[in-house]
């Protein structure tokens, strides 16, 4: 066992060494970068001064994406704190695990070399560069035809410069997720999605020796939701062992669905299309690359010592008599997740601000206020949820491979992603990055991958009773789950982060 250990590490060092030699120059960059690069400096140059004059703060942000794609590429400092990153993560999961010598090293190490391969190929081979770039172009196409029904519905709102801040989202946002929940019903009705899911769970299979129904549910959550996803395999789910339970809530917690995949696009991209094909095919890579992350990080937690199913068999699942009523299901599907996400925002970000209110007087009256202004060099003006988040969180973004100036803001954002949810990480990491704030551009692409996921205290309630309704037996396996299963979600994320921040310098 040892010795398979050791070979692995070997293995995956050697691999990055291999990258550094065939990738390490600037000239690494695929055709395809180089394209976005020349139209991004296009679009930069076209904007003009007064532009500039009016938007200094958001166009600052810009320039730093812009000026991490000149300087991306291979460097063996960032390679050997990658590595660090990998080896903190696989030891947290270590020490969690509840049997340590059950552990499949060859599963770990294939997991990781998957995720490792389709970083370098979504960033430096043309060839699947283009493919990512082709769906993320599909995606901001789909956001642009889900405006032409907003404006239908909501068009004095969509002009009026006043509601700026209800155009913003609850005009332009949630009726991005009821369109792409009524358009994935509608894939799925059709087995299109089924296709590709199976594709996926046979590769992870075959190339890592899961059980077929947890690999369907683990590819299902590229595409599907949290308890959309389980739907697939609900047949099997009351007869699934301790390990494959746990890998299915995981993958869940690791992955995003389609449609709050759409919403984090227009967040992180804003109006600017270069950016936003950019940011959704990092998302796109994010989400793809959580799936073998989940099983790494799962496999290590609980491993599998029980025999198992390996047929893949997508069971029927109807989502609508016909090609209409699988719409009309998706959309009421949608209306219910975005009253749900409203709802669960408009409670948190009071919540927030109630506990900021609480933590500024209180630190005012032990005058901490000032000198938490100056430890920070301004970055926190004073005592909040947003500066103890950042700074409990601080030192294992230093270890994963974040730049040290950006440690703390980082450290914010896994923090709000746990402990409320993702959609209050992504909000903030978009308002941050229009005003330049970061010290390393390479930050933002980090905490996209990092923010990637389901992984907070809500989802565990979601799991319970979601999961739960389908399978009753499993329903105390799953509460006793439900802390392991986040922790599980985050560690996979976080694996992403480590692995894509170390590919792109």
């Amino acid at each position: 066992m040892k010795r398979n250990y050791i070979l692995i590490l070997l293995f995956i060092a050697g691999f990055f060494s291999l990258a550094i030699i065939g990738f390490g120059s600037k000239d690494a960059l695929s055709q395809s970068n180089k394209e976005t690069l020349a139209t991004s400096e296009t679009v930069v140059a076209q904007t003009g001064k007064d532009l500039i004059d009016e938007q200094d703060q958001t166009n600052e942000g810009k320039k730093n994406i812009l000026e991490m794609k000149r300087s991306s590429g291979f460097r063996p400092l960032t390679i050997l704190r990658g590595l660090l990153g990998i080896f903190v993560l696989v030891l947290i999961s270590f020490v969690f695990s509840t049997n340590r010598r059950a552990i499949n090293w060859g599963v770990v190490g294939k997991g990781i070399l998957f995720q490792v391969l389709l970083a370098i190929g979504v960033l430096y081979v043309p060839f699947i560069a283009a493919i990512f770039d082709f769906v993320g172009r599909v995606f901001v196409l789909i956001l642009d035809f889900t405006q032409a029904g907003t404006l239908f519905l909501f068009k004095s709102f969509a002009t009026n410069a006043i509601e700026i801040a209800l155009q913003n989202f609850a005009i332009q946002i949630l009726p991005t997720i009821i369109f792409f929940s009524a358009l994935t019903s509608l894939l799925f009705y059709l087995n299109i999605i089924q296709y590709i899911v199976f594709a996926l769970a046979w590769l992870m299979t075959k190339f890592m020796r899961l059980s077929g129904a947890e690999s369907l549910s683990v590819a299902g959550n590229i595409f599907l939701g949290q308890t959309e996803s389980p739907l697939m395999i609900k047949a099997y789910l009351s007869k699934m062992n301790r390990s494959e339970i746990l890998l299915v809530m995981t993958g869940g917690m690791a992955t995003l669905a389609g449609g709050v995949l759409a919403v984090y696009i227009s967040f992180l991209g804003g109006d600017d299309p270069v950016q936003r094909i950019m940011f959704a095919k990092h998302l796109l890579t994010a989400s793809v690359m959580a799936a073998p992350g989940a099983v790494v990080i799962s496999k290590i937690l609980v491993p599998q010592t029980e025999s198992i199913d390996r047929d893949v068999i997508i069971p029927r699942e109807e989502v609508g008599k016909n090609v209409l009523d699988a719409i009309s299901n998706g959309t009421t599907q949608g209306l219910k997740l975005a009253v749900n996400v409203a709802a669960m925002l408009l409670v948190f970000i009071a919540f927030i601000a109630m506990f900021n209110f609480i933590a500024v007087k209180f630190g005012n009256l032990i005058g901490v206020n000032e000198w938490i202004a100056d430890v920070s060099e301004g970055r926190f003006n004073e005592l909040s949820l947003q500066f103890v988040l950042g700074y409990v969180f601080a030192p294992l973004m230093w270890l994963i491979g974040v730049s040290t100036p950006d440690i703390t803001l980082v450290g914010r954002l896994l923090g709000e992603k746990v402990i409320m949810t993702e959609f209050i990480g992504y909000i903030s990491l978009s308002e941050m990055k229009d005003a330049g704030v970061f010290t390393d551009p390479k930050s933002i692409i980090m905490s996209t991958y990092m923010l990637c996921g389901f992984a907070n205290f809500a989802s565990i309630g979601i799991q319970i009773g979601g999961i739960g309704s389908l399978a009753p037996n499993q329903r105390v396996q799953l509460s006793r789950f439900g802390m392991i299963a986040l922790l599980g979600g985050t560690l996979a994320s976080l694996m992403s982060a480590t692995i894509i921040g170390a590919l792109i310098g």
